[in-house]
């Protein structure tokens, strides 16, 4: 039976919204023999977890050293069985349907990874979206960082949407070792790879709340989110070089010179 596997780090803020973030998913309806699992991974090895977690078979639970989201997130990989990972941070919500829809872009072998519209949630429970989506549609390789470039470090889309080939997820070694901005790295570097496809179905609802991490001093510290944009900015780049040539047929390749069959 194919599997998605959801992966979620927490740490002790975000813990009082983990048992909504479980009802959304356990509320999604996948398509016939499709199953999920939620890989819900501590950063660190503090029992926050235990009597947090709901008893279903599907939801399983990890701990390790503490390392930041990116290693919390590597972690619950190792323990992942399912053939797409998709993100979910522990204050999010997936959309109903959200994970049909995922597996339905991604039927395509040409696609590696999805992302999706998010509508943010505010604490009264209202909510509100942008009108800078793209499409719906295929996103060539490439296109998220020159528009993230362009854009002052502003990705086109929200990478705590990301469902991706767990193929591709290790091929690129999974999620930076960054104190934040992980996710963003990995869909750069995918997108360098990689064509996508973004659902423009909400799949998430992102929630805004004074202790989410994004708000913190750290995260919005201006050295080191330069540092952070810097060297996501690099590898990315270093990647779709190296892509476009493993896509170019060398002069000394020979299969590519006078002779060949693809050169008579």
């Amino acid at each position: 039976m194919p599997v998605v596997s959801v992966i979620t780090p927490v740490h002790p803020p975000s813990l009082p919204y983990l048992a909504e973030a479980y009802e959304s998913l356990a509320a999604q309806e996948l398509p016939p023999d499709w199953t999920w699992e939620w890989l819900v991974q501590e950063d660190g090895e503090t029992g926050l977890l235990d009597g947090a977690l709901p008893a279903d078979e599907r939801v399983l639970p990890g701990s390790g050293r503490p390392g930041g989201p990116g290693v919390a997130r590597m972690m619950a990989l190792s323990r992942a069985s399912g053939e797409l990972i998709k993100a979910l941070d522990a204050d999010d919500l997936l959309a109903p349907g959200a994970l049909a829809r995922d597996i339905a872009a991604l039927e395509d072998p040409e696609v590696g990874w999805t992302t999706c519209r998010v509508l943010d949630l505010f604490p009264d429970g209202t909510t509100a979206g942008v009108d800078s989506d793209p499409d719906e549609g295929r996103i060539e390789r490439g296109a998220i960082l020159h528009h993230w470039r362009r854009n002052g470090y502003v990705s086109s889309v929200v990478a705590g949407t990301l469902c991706i080939r767990r193929d591709l997820l290790l091929d690129l070694g999974g999620w930076m070792a960054l104190p934040a901005s992980e996710d963003t790295g990995l869909i750069l570097a995918a997108n360098a790879c990689s064509d996508g496809y973004f659902v423009s179905t909400c799949g998430m609802f992102y929630r805004k709340w004074a202790g989410q991490v994004t708000r913190s001093a750290a995260h919005n510290d201006d050295g080191e989110r330069l540092a952070r944009m810097k060297l996501i900015e690099e590898r990315a780049e270093v990647m779709l070089a190296r892509r476009r040539c493993r896509a170019t047929p060398s002069r000394t390749d020979p299969g590519s010179g006078p002779g060949s069959a693809s050169g008579t």
